[in-house]
């Protein structure tokens, strides 16, 4: 190979490298008063770098109004994983003897705070459901599914 083409091919590769570091899927997700995620659907690759920053715009208390985001495992059963979070108020609502039905999950969040997690996206295409685990606010609508294709 000469010079030039060596140049050339290491060129073209360094200039794609940030187009790789762009394919990593990036939300911020808003809890709101009204017992909703701002997006109640999101789309990633199989095995895609996944960001969630999830974010409490509320003026509630903290103990009226808080939010966290738990992405579940196909197998798991979103109400009965939310009915053992009821019971678990000292871990923020997040019962660990469940944590295997879980892919990720944020803290949960009172106004004006934030929290971010990363995980990798599952292999298997599906779509997978998220929730809030705060008391009601499931049963209430606070879900949404991450589709990886």
């Amino acid at each position: 190979m000469s010079p030039r083409a060596l140049f050339v091919a290491v060129f073209i590769g360094l200039s794609l490298l940030p187009l790789a570091a762009q394919a990593d899927a990036s939300f911020t997700i808003v809890g709101k008063n009204d017992l909703r995620y701002s997006k109640d659907h999101l789309r990633v690759a199989p095995g895609e770098s996944v960001t969630i920053k999830l974010v409490n715009k509320s003026h509630l208390p903290a103990s009226a109004m808080a939010h966290n985001w738990v992405l579940l495992k196909h197998s798991a059963d979103p109400g009965a994983f939310d009915d053992a979070a009821q019971s678990a108020p000292a871990n923020d609502y997040f019962p660990q003897a469940r944590a295997d039905q879980t892919i990720a999950h944020t803290g949960m969040v009172a106004g004006g705070e934030s929290d971010t997690v990363t995980f990798t996206a599952p292999e298997e295409p599906g779509d997978y459901i998220y929730i809030c685990t705060f008391p009601g606010h499931f049963a209430a609508g606070m879900k949404g599914v991450l589709t990886v294709q």
